[in-house]
Parts: C-alpha cells; structure tokens; sequence
C-alpha cells in the first residue's frame, strides 16, 4: 500500500522546507557536537547534509535538530518497507514485513509525538516514547531473523535509524524529576485523580459502555467485535464488560483509554494458539495485544494454548503507555506475557510459562504477583528475557513482592530453574522482596550465548526470601548485584522507576510506591 501523495511531497521537499543556512555552518562545528553522541558518523553524515532553520547553539537545539533527523530517517525507512513489498514471496517474508509497516508506523507516531510543541512532554516522557521507537525496529528486524527471512529483504537504512535514535537517547538522558503527563489521562469518570479506592467488578461492570456475552445478553459476542468498535480516542475512560465465558479469538486493542473487565481469572477467558511454531511472528503471535495508551485490564485470563513445541507463542503482548493490569491471569508456555514497550504496571496477577516467559523492553513493574514455572520439554526455564539494547533506554522488569514457584504439578528435580537470561546487551532485571521456591538454581541467572552481554547487563536481587534465595552461590558476571540496602533498591520502586504515584492512582488499583 503506498503512502498518501502528501506525505511523500513532505519527504521530496524537505530539504527546501528550510531556511538554509547550512553552508554557513561548518564542519568543524557539526562535528564537535556530534562527538557528544555514540554514534558521531551517522550524525555528520546527516547534518552536514541537513538545511538549518537556525543555527546550533546549546544542547537543547541539538536535541531537537537530532530528533527532527531520526524522525526524517524513520520516513524514509518507513518509504523503503512499503517498496519490499512485491520482494515478499512467501507468508513467512509477508508476515514479517508486515510486522514493520505497523512497528514503523508507530515509531513515527511517537517521534512526532515528542516533537510536537502541543504535547508539552518532559524528559521522562521523551525517553520512555524513544526507546519504545528504538524497540520498535528491533522488534522489526526480530521478526525477520525468527522466520528465517533472507537479509535482503530487511528494511533498507533502519540500522542508520536505530543509531540515529540511540543518539537522541543520549542527548536526553540525564537526572530529571518525573512531571505527570500534560494530556487527559481520561480514567473513569466515577474514578476521581488521586483515589485509591478498589475497583470492584460489579461497580466497573455497572458502569460498562458495551457488554460482550457468549449467550447474546450483551451488545457483542465477541471481545473483538467490541474492541473494534470502540473509539480511538476519548477523553474518559471506555470500559468494555466481558462476561464470563471461553472467547477464542484474536483482539488488538489501539483506542486509547479502554479498559477490559471480565467477572475474574478462569472465569472470562480470551484464548489463541498463534505461535513462531505454527508460521507467525512472535510479535504477532499475541492472543490480545494492546497498542493504544492508558489501557487497563482487570479480572481476565488471557491464554495462548500453542504449546511449548511451538515455541514462542504470546498470550498478551502490551507496548500501551501508562497500562495497568489488575488481578489478571497470563497463561501460556514460552513467551506468554510480552511487555514490548512503554511504562506498565501489574498488580496481583498470575503469569504461567516455561522459557522467558516474561520478557521484552517495556518499563515494567509486576507487584505481588505469583509467577509460576511449567515443565518444560528441554528442562530448562528462565523467568525473564529482558530486551533493553542501549544503556540510556529506561526500561527494564522488575518483579516486586511477588511469588516464584512450580506450577500444579511441576518436578523441579528435573528442571533446572533461573530467574533469566540476557536477550540483549544491555537487559535489566531486579527482583526485590519476592519468594523465591527451590526450583531457583543456586547460580541464580543464565547466559543466553557464551560471554555475551555478561558486562553489559544489569541483574540484581534485594531482599528476596525463600529456599531459592540464598546468593552465596549466584554468576559472578560483572553485570549482577546483589542490593544490601534499600536506597539501592529504591530507584526500582513504583514509584521512582515508573513515577506510579503519578498515574496509578486514577485507575483505582492499589498498589505500593515504596519497597
């Protein structure tokens, strides 16, 4: 599908967009300011070809002349994907570009977001919405390389993108206070900012805009129907009832403010069996995904039911900014609960699985969660794969008071168990004040590929308790700590590592911002 002809005169007459002082500006001068970035040759290359409206004067001025760049680049690359299309000869290729049309569509969305003068965000808010642009690519390119899609057909220039994007992440980076959010957050109406009382399911369900109901007592038959028909964008929040019930389908919520309520965990069940196994993309996989922000989910099993031969197969995936997920059931065996992007929070769930069965780049806190480990055929589980690939992205898992343990049924005698391996190089992970069973391996952590990202990570455990706590013999990679005090774990509360105290309120969960 080709772009609007408006958007490709935008790219072709950029360049006179501007009033161009640039050859008045040298390269001396570009290249000292590049030099303060990881990646200085890409942004020579692209400001000593750019026309200046102004000229370069403080930090801030670079910052927004190097978003503007990353934001023309990721046009470009967006330009070059539609063209691979008559190249995909197969539903493998087909499947994963499509996958990067929608993860190039929404990187630009959240670049002009941040540009944009009319959404007044701060530093926070930027870093979280560039390193969801960042993750975005990478999850392009995954999609390619799990389907075994030639390199070829990848998109054309996205590696110069991910570099351009990992500059502005650097530019932006620095010890800032967290602002709330200038825009509605549109939480429900009944629900007034700052209290805390719990949302019960009568209340939520008494106060529903559609009911969706297997019998045919409610608007809709099935979650899909409702979500497809709910507005994609209010500025109160949009909550849809799912009544109990077994709903096998595949639902990708992009509204912004909706929230799914169902009567509690093994009660409403949205189930699929998409898998890596069975010919999609993990990203695609999902049983439901959730793409629009401030998304809010409560009372719901979610499940892929692929199974652990097929490897990767999602039951939620979540890169919706602000999303809370209350008293919610994740089941599925390897990759279940996927926190792509974005900052997320889950209270009192349950996440079943075998092989990184949470993982992704999301800025993600689970708190008083039970997480509980399935026998898996190759007798290895890993917990967490966390999927940070640039030291400045602000993301990471962090699992809060929680609850490790076998599943009903599970033989730890012949499994060895860890808490998680290093997807990329710079993966994060905490677990703090969590039970940790005896299924743990002493060692505590895995590799993922020989030496690979063992001084680039960063693991650590404070506080924990439990059989499988003891760290006395845990790695000794250069990437894991072990905190011995709280205001060490502090940076990783609810609070601090999600600013919840700014957020959270409004949706009625409750939850705790400290250790």
């Amino acid at each position: 599908m080709a772009p609007p002809f408006p958007f490709l005169m935008t790219l072709l007459l950029a360049p006179f967009l501007f009033s161009s002082i640039a050859s008045s500006y040298s390269f001396k001068d570009i290249q000292s300011w590049c030099n303060q970035t990881p990646y200085p040759q890409p942004c020579e290359y692209y400001l000593t070809n750019h026309a200046f409206n102004k000229p370069i004067k403080s930090k801030s001025d670079f910052l927004k002349v190097s978003l503007q760049l990353a934001l023309e680049r990721a046009q470009r690359s967006e330009l070059n994907t539609h063209a691979l299309g008559p190249k995909c000869r197969n539903v493998h290729e087909k499947a994963a570009w499509a996958d990067c049309l929608q993860l190039y569509e929404y990187t630009i969305q959240r670049l002009n977001k941040t540009i944009n003068p009319n959404t007044k965000c701060n530093e926070t808010d930027t870093q979280t919405w560039l390193s969801t642009a960042l993750t975005n690519l990478e999850t392009c390119k995954n999609g390619f390389y799990e389907l075994g899609v030639p390199d070829y057909v990848l998109p054309l220039m996205s590696n110069n993108v991910t570099k351009l994007l990992s500059n502005t992440l650097s530019l932006n980076k620095g010890p800032y206070q967290y602002k709330p959010p200038s825009y509605k957050e549109g939480f429900p109406t009944w629900v007034k900012p700052g209290d805390r009382k719990l949302l019960q399911s009568s209340s939520v369900a008494s106060n529903a805009n559609v009911v969706v109901a297997k019998d045919g007592s409610g608007k809709y038959t099935t979650v899909k129907a409702a979500v497809d028909a709910a507005p994609k964008s209010s500025s109160g929040r949009y909550v849809i009832y799912v009544k109990s019930g077994v709903y096998n389908e595949q639902v990708e919520v992009k509204g912004n403010n909706i929230m799914l309520v169902g009567d509690g965990i093994g009660k409403t069940i949205i189930t699929g069996s998409k898998s890596v196994g069975g010919g999609t993309t993990t990203f695609r996989s999902a049983t439901v995904a959730a793409v629009g922000d401030g998304f809010i989910a409560q009372d719901i099993t979610f499940r892929n039911t692929a199974g652990a031969a097929n490897h990767q197969a999602v039951a939620f995936r979540s890169g919706s900014d602000l999303s809370v997920f209350y008293r919610c059931s994740f089941e599925g065996f390897q990759d279940t609960l996927y926190v792509h992007s974005e900052r997320q929070f889950y209270k009192a769930c349950d996440i079943y699985g075998t092989v990184d069965f949470i993982f992704g780049n999301a800025a993600a806190v689970l708190q008083n969660c039970n997480i509980y480990a399935r026998t898996p055929p190759q007798r290895t589980i890993t917990v967490t794969a966390q999927g940070r690939t640039d030291p400045n992205q602000n993301t990471g898992i962090i699992i809060h008071n929680s609850k490790v343990t076998g599943a009903s049924g599970f033989n730890p005698s012949s499994v060895k168990s860890y808490l998680g391996r290093p997807w990329q190089k710079y993966s994060r992970t905490v677990f703090m004040k969590t039970y940790l069973d005896s299924l743990i391996n002493p060692a505590g952590w895995m590799e993922w590929d020989g030496n690979f990202a063992l001084d680039t990570l960063y693991y650590a455990e404070y506080a924990n308790t439990g059989p499988g706590s003891n760290t006395a013999n845990r790695v000794t990679w250069k990437g894991y700590h072990v905190l011995t005090s709280a205001s060490q774990a502090s940076p990783f509360t609810v609070g601090n590592f999600i600013a919840g105290n700014n957020w959270i309120p409004s949706s009625g969960v409750p939850f705790t911002s400290g250790l």
